[in-house]
């Protein structure tokens, strides 16, 4: 036995073997020798990992084929802060952020070139709380079919997606094995709030906003307190081409000076067949080509106060009567002019949900990546959203039983609303035993109410300023500091 360099033992064997090296006596090392001892193990860790045959090769995105698609999905809204990116931090996620993720972590799109570097297209903002079942998002992503085009790829060690330098798949064609399973895939690494429902190959010209032909929003309700005949009378005003700058939230920012959409149905019906008295849910379905910001929300609040006979529904027309111009498009014979909104409260924003994104049946062609087993990707996402189904009936039947626990020791409150069945009117309202005044809970949706003893007609409010003055000050103020006013969208809630 004997003691080599760097204190490692050695025993001389009498076979073939001349030695084998024991364990080291670190003990008896010097300080130099333990750090010389540690960078040597250092460099052939680092030297096995580069030579290692099992070792992953760089994946440069742009060196692979791409397409154009587009994608259709549904997000739960009151998860998230809405559903556009923002640049600075918010409390809750944003749809897109999430979504945009799921992509890069799949390496379908470059992380580097953001949003804007793989085309990104929204059809319709929907803001925080509200949610969607149809939403879609164009964009171009890698693709497993063969190029279409032979132009030389150039790779980039920055992975940098060039439309110019990729071979390009366009194609239209239907679904084939071959292509990747990006329904699957995006899911795989998606939260339950946010699952994608299809795919379709689009042209690259293919915008999913401006080739929407049009959207259809639902906004659902309970007919506690409301009389709903008297909110379809005034909802079928809504239909036509109409200003609804009065049935919208004003954003200077956004330098608006046209508000003529087009509703193509407003429509009233009960969800179910199964009527539940006063609280039969109903749902309110609004179809237009394009939408202002908030417009759903504002147009619902003012269903809501003819619903309980405080408004009366040509108050509809008056507000959609913003110069004399509009006055001959309205059932009514004369109508006050209002040029300027009145102030009010929009409704709640969880009942409302983006149902569907419409397209030209030649710009779109939805596929899934089913395959048509009991096992597919199909039948787990019908599962997964059946389980959520299923369950929010549970907590429903839950609250329900909560409320009749709670009746047994305590009575509901009067019920003033809605007149039309009530026979009250906002000055023949009785007195509490007390001799106060009535608080009426003048609904906003999903359970939430404006409360106050006394009730200002929409008319005799006070106005906001007129949307030429609220853009010139813009101008002037705030709007000096941007080379260019926020781009509007079509569809915004």
């Amino acid at each position: 036995m004997r003691f080599g360099r760097f204190g490692f033992t050695y025993r001389f064997l009498p076979s073939k073997t001349h030695f084998r090296i024991m364990t080291p006596n670190y003990e008896s090392w010097s300080k130099d020798e333990l750090i010389a001892r540690l960078r040597e193990l250092d460099a052939k860790k680092h030297a096995k990992s580069t030579h290692s045959p099992t070792s992953k090769k760089p994946f440069y995105i742009s060196s692979h084929p791409k397409r154009k698609i587009a994608i259709k999905f549904c997000y739960s809204g009151w998860e998230y802060n809405g559903l556009a990116y923002q640049n600075g931090p918010t409390p809750l996620p944003t749809v897109e952020d999430v979504l945009f993720k799921a992509f890069v972590k799949a390496r379908l799109v470059d992380e580097t070139g953001g949003l804007d570097g793989c085309g990104w297209e929204k059809c319709g903002r929907t803001d925080r709380g509200v949610s969607a079942a149809g939403q879609v998002v164009s964009l171009w992503v890698r693709s497993a079919l063969p190029t279409e085009t032979s132009s030389k790829v150039r790779s980039s060690s920055e992975g940098d997606l060039s439309m110019e330098d990729t071979p390009q798949n366009t194609s239209l064609q239907p679904f084939t094995k071959h292509e990747l399973r990006y329904v699957s895939i995006l899911n795989r690494l998606l939260p339950p709030t946010i699952r994608v429902l299809a795919w379709s190959p689009i042209s690259p010209d293919f915008s999913a906003r401006f080739n929407c032909k049009h959207r259809h929003y639902k906004y659902f309700f309970t007919s506690h307190g409301l009389d709903v005949s008297l909110m379809q009378s005034a909802a079928s005003r809504l239909v036509g081409e109409h200003d609804f700058r009065n049935l919208c939230k004003l954003d200077p920012g956004k330098q608006i000076t046209n508000f003529h959409r087009c509703v193509m149905r407003a429509q009233i019906n009960p969800v179910s067949s199964e009527s539940d008295g006063n609280n039969r849910v109903y749902v309110f379905d609004l179809v237009g080509s394009a939408f202002l910001y908030h417009q759903v929300r504002h147009i619902m609040a003012v269903l809501f106060l003819v619903g309980t006979g405080v408004e009366q529904p040509s108050i509809i027309s008056a507000l959609m009567n913003v110069s004399p111009a509009e006055s001959n498009s309205f059932p009514e014979s004369q109508l006050p002019l209002v040029d300027r909104k009145p102030e009010y409260q929009m409704a709640d924003a969880l009942p409302l949900m983006l149902w569907d994104c419409a397209y030209a049946d030649s710009d779109v062609t939805w596929q899934t990546d089913d395959d048509g087993t009991e096992s597919g990707a199909g039948s787990d996402l019908y599962h997964q959203l059946h389980s959520i189904h299923q369950r929010s009936l549970v907590h429903t039947v839950l609250d329900e039983h909560f409320l009749k626990a709670a009746t047994q020791y305590h009575s509901p409150p009067p019920q003033y609303f809605p007149f039309s069945q009530t026979g009250l009117t906002p000055h023949t309202l009785p007195r509490s035993n007390l001799g106060r005044e009535p608080v009426l809970g003048v609904p906003l949706g999903a359970g939430t109410y404006k409360r106050s003893a006394k009730y200002t007609p929409l008319l005799e409010r006070k106005r906001l300023d007129h949307v030429d003055v609220a853009n010139e000050r813009w101008r002037i103020g705030r709007g000096s500091k941007y080379s260019k006013p926020k781009t509007p969208d079509d569809g915004i809630e």
